[in-house]
C-alpha cells in the first residue's frame, strides 16, 4: 500500500525524483499515447472489448501523465504520485478525481483481475477520454511556456 498522501511525501519517499527535463523524450510519450488513442478511437465499444479500451486509454493517460511531471522535472515511480502532481502542485482537484477514479477502476481489472460490467467500463472510457482532453491541453499549454527547453 502507497504510505504517501501528498506530493510532498512522494518526493521524500523518493517515489518522485527530480530529473532534467527531456523534451525528446515527452514528445516520444506524447507520439506513442496519440498513436495508442488513433488507434482505440478506431474500435467500436462493444462489450467484449470495453474493458481492454478502458485499460489502454488509461495507459495513454498515464503517458501522458508521464510526460507532463517531466516537462517539470520530475520522474515518478507510481500512480498516486502522478494524482498527487495534479492535486498539490498544478491545483487541479477535479481532475485528481478523474484520474484517481480512473486510476481506481484499472487497479481492480489488472491487479484482482475485476472485470467492469459493460455500463461502467463505458463510463470508464468517457471518463478516460475526459482525462487525456484535459492532460493534453495542460500538456501543450506547458510545451508553449518551456519552447525554450532542449
Amino acid at each position: 500500500m502507497n504510505k504517501e498522501s501528498t506530493w510532498e511525501e512522494c518526493i521524500e519517499s523518493n517515489a518522485s525524483l527530480k530529473v532534467t527535463p527531456d523534451k525528446a523524450k515527452v514528445k516520444s510519450l506524447m507520439d506513442t499515447a496519440a498513436g495508442r488513442i488513433q488507434f482505440l478511437a478506431e474500435n467500436k465499444v462493444k462489450e467484449s472489448n470495453a474493458n481492454y479500451l478502458f485499460e489502454n486509454y488509461y495507459s495513454s493517460a498515464l503517458e501522458m501523465m508521464h510526460a507532463l511531471v517531466l516537462l517539470s522535472g520530475y520522474n515518478v515511480n507510481n500512480h498516486i504520485c502522478l494524482g498527487y502532481y495534479l492535486r498539490d502542485i498544478l491545483q487541479k482537484e477535479p481532475l485528481f478525481r478523474l484520474f484517481d477514479d480512473c486510476r481506481v477502476k484499472r487497479n481492480s481489472l489488472v491487479y484482482y483481475g475485476r472485470k467492469m460490467d459493460f455500463e461502467t467500463a463505458k463510463f470508464g472510457i468517457e471518463k478516460s477520454r475526459q482525462l487525456i482532453s484535459e492532460l493534453n491541453s495542460l500538456l501543450h499549454d506547458k510545451l508553449k511556456t518551456n519552447h525554450n527547453m532542449g
